[in-house]
């Protein structure tokens, strides 16, 4: 590749010997890479449905490698989010980060998705995911990512991090920031960035990155863990930015990633000033040494001092639904309280724990949208239908991905089922394609009526 002089000049100092071996490694094609929505099923199980030839991504217990000359993100299967196309070493940082059940998790820089959809995942439909893009555009991405992910509990905000931390002091038990950077790790898939890095470069990127870690350490709780990442080789942006969050806050102390994948490469202290030992527990990926892009991961950890506050959960008498949404609740078993429904103009939404009478944020979603009410009926959300499991609803119809009626569905076609083993004839049926939802539809007389989301449909 041909390499900005300068940044090859910095290379050469900081791998010496294996600066040829690291050319060397952009003579090989880019990996690509799939990661299994764990919320929905196995990486073993999706392996064994799977047309394509994978190879599992020896660090990452959910993902996979694909060759170049196939298209998941053109299968079914991507339309019933059961995976997410992401690049092997970029799925790295949330897959690292300890999340518990009913942890409050923040993806500081979210869009378009790849880590928040993971960090979801592992919540698996407990506590709650804020996911934050200062790019309401980007936003957007986000927000269907991670509702073709079939994640609920979630605040989806495009706001900058100082407002974010106004509303949320001390609040999140785990952040990840995956830090905007001179993206040096990305030349290889995508060799564009080098014109933004002779443009801006690794000083531009440091003092930005300096700007927003302060209020997300504002944000993490005593004994919360932060996972700040990002994909350049860059050490002011790498070393050098976890060196300043050590400086601002005493509390944080840097943790040695438990099981670190034999490829993974310490921090390298020695190229900052005031690099001290405890760097080396950070994670350098090299692409000559392990089959990824260029990535920078530390893990750090807030220290508990004893003196935070414990929230209060006061029991609550239970509130009833809405009559017509209780009475299409009488079809579908995934669990929905009166409690935390809120009805914004005719939209229903289910609200997780934690963000009731939070207000002043731009948000693109609060909660998961159930449906909309009229006089007369309750309509159910696509986001609803990605939520569910095909054994919580009562009216399924399942299509093999086989079957050419599943693209005329994800077209928004109509289709015709009268073929098919029916539990009733007609109303809501929940589509799926091989037992894994995809969205609704209204049956009338034999005919599907197509609810599938518009602006989700598959563009041939």
């Amino acid at each position: 590749m041909d390499f900005p002089v300068s940044f090859t000049e910095k290379m050469k100092a900081i791998l010496q010997d294996e600066y040829e071996d690291f050319l060397k490694g952009y003579d090989r094609t880019r990996h690509y890479g799939l990661r299994v929505n764990r919320t929905k099923l196995t990486a073993e199980q999706f392996k064994k449905m799977s047309m394509y030839d994978l190879q599992p991504v020896p660090w990452i217990d959910n993902a996979f490698e694909y060759e170049d000359n196939v298209s998941p993100a053109k299968h079914p299967y991507y339309f019933a989010g059961m995976y997410y196309l992401q690049e092997p070493s970029a799925m790295t940082p949330a897959n690292l980060l300890p999340i518990e059940p009913g942890d409050r998790v923040l993806d500081l820089c979210a869009a378009p998705g790849g880590k928040a959809t993971e960090l979801g995942a592992k919540l698996n439909h407990t506590g709650l995911l804020v996911a934050n893009d200062i790019s309401n555009s980007r936003a957007k991405a986000l927000l269907k990512n991670i509702e073709l992910f079939g994640i609920p509990n979630v605040l989806v905000t495009s706001e900058p991090p100082e407002k974010l931390a106004e509303k949320f002091p001390a609040f999140f038990d785990k952040i990840l920031i995956d830090a905007p950077c001179s993206g040096e790790g990305m030349f290889r898939k995508n060799p564009g960035m080098m014109k933004d890095w002779e443009t801006y470069g690794p000083k531009h990127y440091s003092e930005l990155q300096r700007s927003i870690v302060p209020h997300a350490i504002r944000m993490l709780k005593p004994g919360g863990m932060l996972l700040y990442s990002t994909c350049t080789f860059s050490p002011e942006e790498n070393e050098g930015s976890v060196r300043f969050m050590l400086d601002l806050d005493p509390d944080l102390e840097i943790v040695e990633i438990p099981n670190r994948y034999e490829g993974f490469a310490p921090g390298r202290p020695e190229l900052i000033e005031n690099g001290t030992e405890d760097l080396k527990n950070c994670v350098r990926i090299w692409p000559h040494k392990m089959n990824g892009e260029g990535h920078f991961i530390a893990l750090l950890r807030k220290k508990d001092r004893g003196d935070a506050v414990q929230r209060q959960v006061r029991p609550k008498k239970e509130k009833a639904l809405p009559p017509l949404l209780e009475e299409f609740m009488k079809d579908c078993s995934y669990p929905v309280s009166g409690n935390d429904i809120e009805i914004q103009e005719d939209r229903v939404y289910l609200m997780p724990e934690g963000i009731k009478g939070i207000k002043g944020l731009r948000f693109l979603r609060s909660g998961l949208l159930l449906g909309t009410l009229t006089k007369d009926r309750f309509e159910p959300s696509q986001a609803f239908a990605m939520v569910l499991k095909k054994d919580q609803y009562k009216a399924v119809i399942d299509l093999s991905s086989l079957d050419h009626r599943v693209i005329r569905y994800l077209k928004g076609e109509t289709i015709e089922v009268d073929d098919l083993p029916l539990k009733r004839q007609k109303g809501w049926q929940l589509v799926c394609v091989d037992g894994y939802p995809l969205g609704w539809g209204k049956l009338v007389n034999g005919s599907l009526r197509n609810k599938y989301l518009p602006g989700w449909r598959w563009q041939s």
